[in-house]
């Protein structure tokens, strides 16, 4: 299966989020805001897929993906 990165400032869905694709059987990883995700994919290398949430302060999803895709 595909290694994730879940980008999510509320926590309640980021652990739903998290937990429905570990039991399809993904390597997840979790990040509760764009600066994290970008440290993130900064250390722990490429993901297959970035599932963010768009609106969340600082960094949002759009910029994220869009600084992600360089990195």
């Amino acid at each position: 299966m595909g290694r994730i990165l879940v980008v999510e400032d509320v926590a309640a869905v980021r652990e739903f989020v998290r937990r429905a694709l570990v039991h399809e059987g993904h390597d997840v990883s979790v990040a509760e805001d764009g600066s994290r995700a970008l440290e993130e994919l900064a250390e722990s290398g490429p993901y297959d897929l970035l599932l963010t949430d768009i609106v969340m302060p600082g960094i949002d999803g759009i910029a994220l993906a869009l600084k992600g895709a360089k990195e």
